[in-house]
């Protein structure tokens, strides 16, 4: 499982980086259905752009780190969730988007369980690995060199 962990955080974060320099670089022509909102929108776009990308390099850091820090996981898939609450909201208030938007809506409410439900299985993984001191059967009762008799 933390194997898996790992591999989902890593394509979360290329995805979300790979997002974030297409919206940043193309602006408002990034979003389908769009095309002449204005300059005020296309500027926030490209905010919102540089934001997503740095969201997904957060993704990545924790992909990078050993064990996979599962806070940093949990953290990172609430916002994505968050994301998700955010368009229903808009569904709500004005309707049914672009087809995949309502993709990207499903993608945002059903992935985050997922990341909770393995956020700690690295931690887990590296620990069962990992022996503790003074255990097993060659280090049973034996106490650290530290100098006390």
């Amino acid at each position: 499982m933390g194997g898996l962990l790992k591999w989902l955080v890593w394509a979360m974060g290329a995805a979300c980086v790979a997002i974030g320099v297409f919206h940043f670089a193309l602006g408002i022509d990034s979003v389908p259905g769009e095309g002449t909102a204005g300059a005020t929108v296309d500027s926030r776009e490209r905010f919102y752009g540089a934001v997503f990308l740095g969201y997904g390099l957060a993704w990545i850091w924790a992909a990078r780190q050993s064990p996979v820090p599962s806070a940093a996981v949990r953290w990172l898939a609430g916002i994505f969730l968050l994301g998700g609450v955010g368009r229903l909201l808009s569904m709500a208030f004005h309707g049914p988007p672009q087809g995949f938007q309502s993709v990207l809506t499903v993608l945002e409410l059903a992935l985050p369980p997922v990341y909770f439900w393995l956020s700690a299985a690295d931690e887990r993984a590296v620990a069962a690995r990992t022996p503790q001191r003074g255990t097993g059967p060659a280090g049973a009762g034996r106490r650290e060199c530290d100098g006390t008799p």
